[in-house]
This record gives structure tokens, C-alpha cells and sequence, in this order.
């Protein structure tokens, strides 16, 4: 196994990693272990690392695993870059006030100029400051809406693995789940250079997640609008919307307009009628492709297109793949597939 290149810098920066009850904890130790890469391989590290939280105590964490908290927050005067590691939310979702202290320490962090970085849901916890107000962020694209309703100042984009925003890039957020791997290969690349976050990659087989979260999101479309003209055409639609002409066949059932019916449709579902189709119709394609052996020219057919060309470029404008290359990433690897018994 290669060692990552010696960090140059004179002294590591100081990285306060935060624990609290709601933290997974394959997160928290992720980040931990790749980001002490260096330190384990006995080379000069780049980052010092402590778990920090509200007391230096035994916490146990969501996942049910209790972890010792090596400094409380009122001992850590100053820290480089603090990251929060994802959270679980409760049924009831994310409640705010929760933790007063971590908030307040979090702020005097930033105050004096630590990077304030989130992984996953994390950033439900950052955003309590008020500091991303109005700034762009990244999150697990499962609880977009959830973050939405309860941060709305913040602008959130859940289809993409890393924003970098603030004045001095100093608010940094990663998406859904396993991005956590982007976040500190962009810490360790932003602190020990470019090489040094090539090495830890390879050290722990890591990839950046260049095509963004597109692929692995999920169409759900939204249903708690109160219009029920619109929610009857939208269940109708989840078993028509192969057809020809599917939105000119929902207008006809409807007892709207034309104007009107499209007008609704769009304030209801944030989707234009004919783009809902499309991305009802992209996601069935999602599914054929993953578990069926069918071509993507019978696909394209099946879910509604006989221009397979142009299903091919819709599919890959909505997912930010090409079929053959979503098939290729999604489906269950042949080694990994229940072996036929024989006849």
C-alpha cells in the first residue's frame, strides 16, 4: 500500500470533528480515518483531529454505538475547520433548539475564521447558525424537503456531491451519504495539495463523485398540495404515463381547461405536465435498466418513445448518464448474483 505524500506545511491544521446523540457514526469515523490517513501511514500529518461535542464524555451515538468525545466545546477556542458528519432525523423531523451550545460555539468558530463544513444532513445543524442564509448547500436528496421547510432562506441543490460557497469558501456542504468522501478529499486536496488527495484515494479506493447525485435520485412526485383535480390526474398518470399522448389525455379527463388544467398541474407538482411524463417515464427506464436485460432501444419504446435518440438525450439531460453507462453503474455485478441452480 503506497504512502500519502509528507504534508509540507510547518504546523497541521486543527479539525474539530462534532458528536452529538444524532450522528452516525460510519460517518463520523469515516471522515475520521481518511482524513488521519497520514498520521496512520507515519508520515507528517496535515490535519490534526479531534472528536469534539458538548461534553468530553461517553455519547452514544444514533447508530447505538457509544464513542468517547475527546474535548468539550468550550475547551476548543479556535479550530481550522470544523465538520459536522451526518445526522439521523427523527420521524418527526429535525428539531430545532436542540442544541443551543453546539449552535453558539459554531458561530464563534466561524467568527474566528475556522471553515464550517457539513456531511449529508449535518448541515441541519450548521444551518441553525443563520450563516447560509441565502447561501447554496448540498445535502442528502431524502431530506431535501424536510431542509427546505425548515431552512427556506437556504438555497439547496441535492443533486450535486460538494458546494463550496461564502465569501471565503468557507461554508462547505456534501450530499447524499457516501459524499463525505468528496468532502475531505477536497479538504485534503485544499490543505495538502492535489497529489496528496490523488494518494489517499487510491490508499482507500475512493471516487469522487464527478457525475454528481442525479443518478441516484429518485422521482417522487409531490402529492401534498391540497389540489385534488391534480392529485387524481397524477395517480391516473403512474399507471398511463406510456401512452401516447398522456397529457393530452389527462386534460380530457379532467374537468379544466387546457390553460387552466397545465397552469394547476405546474403550481401543484413544480413540474410542467409534459415534464412530470418525462420524468415518470425516465424513471420506469431507471428501473428496466438496472434489473432487466431488455435494450435500451426496447426500453425507449416500452415507457413511451419511438425515437430512441431522443430518449437516449432525455436520459442523460435527467440522470446525467447515458443509459449504457447507468446500466453499467447501477446493476448487480455478476459475481454478486444468485447462481441459477442446476437443472
Amino acid at each position: 500500500m503506497a504512502r500519502p505524500t509528507a504534508h509540507s506545511g510547518s504546523s497541521p491544521r486543527h479539525v474539530s470533528l462534532v458528536a452529538l446523540p444524532d450522528g452516525v457514526v460510519s460517518t463520523l469515523f469515516g471522515i475520521f480515518d481518511v482524513m488521519n490517513a497520514h498520521a496512520l501511514m507515519g508520515v507528517h500529518a496535515p490535519f490534526q483531529i479531534e472528536v469534539v461535542g458538548e461534553t468530553a464524555a461517553a455519547m452514544d451515538l444514533a447508530s447505538g454505538i457509544s464513542i468517547d468525545v475527546q474535548r468539550a466545546i468550550e475547551t476548543v477556542e479556535a479550530s481550522d475547520i470544523v465538520i459536522v458528519p451526518s445526522i439521523l432525523l427523527r420521524p418527526e423531523g429535525w428539531e430545532k433548539n436542540r442544541y443551543p451550545r453546539l449552535v453558539a460555539w459554531l458561530r464563534a468558530m466561524h467568527g474566528r475564521g475556522a471553515l464550517l463544513c457539513s456531511a449529508c444532513s449535518g448541515i441541519f445543524l450548521l444551518a441553525e447558525t443563520g450563516l447560509f442564509d441565502g447561501r447554496d448547500v448540498t445535502l442528502h436528496f431524502g431530506y431535501a424537503r424536510a431542509f427546505a421547510a425548515a431552512y427556506p432562506a437556504v438555497r439547496i441543490h441535492p443533486e450535486r456531491a460538494l458546494v463550496v460557497s461564502g465569501l471565503r469558501e468557507e461554508l462547505v456542504s456534501s450530499g447524499a451519504s457516501t459524499t463525505w468522501h468528496d468532502l475531505v478529499l477536497y479538504l485534503i486536496a485544499r490543505y495538502a495539495g492535489s497529489t496528496s488527495a490523488q494518494e489517499v484515494a487510491r490508499m482507500f479506493a475512493l471516487q469522487w463523485h464527478q457525475d454528481g447525485l442525479a443518478p441516484y435520485m429518485i422521482f417522487e412526485g409531490k402529492i401534498d398540495h391540497g389540489d385534488g383535480e391534480i392529485q387524481s390526474a397524477q395517480r391516473w398518470l403512474s399507471g398511463h404515463f406510456s401512452i401516447a399522448s398522456p397529457v393530452e389525455e389527462m386534460i380530457k379527463r379532467s374537468r379544466l381547461a387546457e390553460r387552466t388544467f397545465k397552469r394547476r398541474f405546474a403550481t401543484a407538482t413544480g413540474l410542467t405536465p409534459i415534464a412530470y411524463v418525462q420524468r415518470l417515464r425516465v424513471e420506469d427506464a431507471k428501473r428496466r435498466l438496472e434489473r432487466t436485460e431488455a435494450s435500451v432501444d426496447e426500453i425507449s419504446w416500452r415507457v413511451g418513445y419511438e425515437d430512441a435518440a431522443f430518449f437516449r438525450r432525455l436520459f442523460k439531460r435527467t440522470t446525467g448518464l447515458a443509459p449504457g453507462a447507468y446500466r453499467k453503474r447501477f446493476r448487480i455485478p455478476e459475481f454478486a448474483r444468485p447462481s441459477q441452480p442446476k437443472t
